[in-house]
């Protein structure tokens, strides 16, 4: 499988970057990032720890300036349009960066009037119902567990309903149930046209992505949707014959399996067939593989 599950989709675009770089000193943080995400997209960002997901995402949102290369998110530059592009952005941040003496109420609201004044107290009522801390909206963000504080950082980004939003690793240190929260929430507000763009290093949270970019050392090696991905990888073959099992690995298409299949015929022997597709950690580490010879 080579590099050419890079495509485009023809939407209107939320997020284009072309060539970006990020240097630090003689280290390359960013190797000439392509990418585009259409409006509305649950966008993943899969990678290793090191691969530039945290990098990128903050190039993204202008919190750092990139080496070389563009940003565009909604047609607005992130440095040199901040102001006005801070407005229709939110950003969760891989550690939360909350004021640990206010309360979860008092950091949302705080967040949230940095963007709106009116429907402020109302808009800050309904994240807290949608992130399930109505319970604990008035308690100190320092007596809250990490899970917690991780629902009142994504309220945060949610509070002033921005249309493109950023999450960086949102679901590490979190539970198996807050985590299918999470994800519920997600795939709502992309029903509801916010563009999303998320990254993780979990295989089955990738899964749930409508495209997926996958980083190693700074670049992209891979942007497709995931199941295309994992289409394209190699399947286990097994075959039983005459009590032994024989396991090949094919390609992923309908004419790989027949060629494979053309050795047993129809012999009578044969007393199983069957066919399991390849894992995306599987396809994710082949690609590795490519890159690295």
């Amino acid at each position: 499988m080579a590099l050419d599950l890079i495509h485009r989709r023809q939407e209107m675009t939320a997020i284009e970057v072309q060539g970006l770089t990020k240097l630090y000193g003689r280290t390359e943080a960013l190797r000439g990032i392509d990418l585009a995400v259409p409006e509305g997209c649950l966008f993943g960002l899969l990678g290793p720890n090191g691969a530039g997901k945290t990098t990128l995402i903050k190039a993204l949102v202008g919190a750092l300036r990139p080496s070389g290369g563009s940003v565009r998110v909604l047609g607005l530059d992130p440095l040199r349009q901040r102001r006005q592009l801070r407005q229709q952005i939110g950003y969760m941040p891989q550690s939360p960066a909350l004021y640990e003496d206010l309360s979860a109420r008092g950091n949302i609201a705080f967040f949230g009037g940095a963007h709106m004044s009116h429907g402020l107290d109302k808009r800050v009522e309904e994240v807290l119902e949608l992130t399930d801390l109505t319970g604990r909206a008035d308690d100190p963000v320092h007596t809250l567990s990490g899970g917690m504080k991780n629902r009142v950082s994504l309220a945060a980004a949610l509070v002033h309903s921005p249309r493109v939003l950023f999450l960086d690793e949102p679901t590490a240190g979190v539970d198996p149930h807050l985590r299918a929260r999470f994800w519920e929430l997600f795939r709502r507000l992309t029903s509801e046209g916010t563009t999303v763009l998320i990254s993780t290093h979990l295989m089955d949270e990738a899964m749930l992505c409508d495209r997926l970019a996958i980083l190693l050392q700074g670049k992209v090696i891979a942007d497709a949707p995931p199941r295309q991905l994992v289409e394209h990888g190699r399947a286990h073959l097994r075959v039983r014959e005459q009590g032994r099992t024989h396991e090949v690995l094919i390609g992923g298409t309908p004419e790989d399996l027949a060629e494979a299949l053309r050795p047993y015929g129809l012999r009578p022997s044969v007393e199983a067939v069957s066919v399991s597709p390849a894992s995306l950690e599987e396809v994710i580490l082949s690609l590795w593989q490519e890159v690295a010879q």
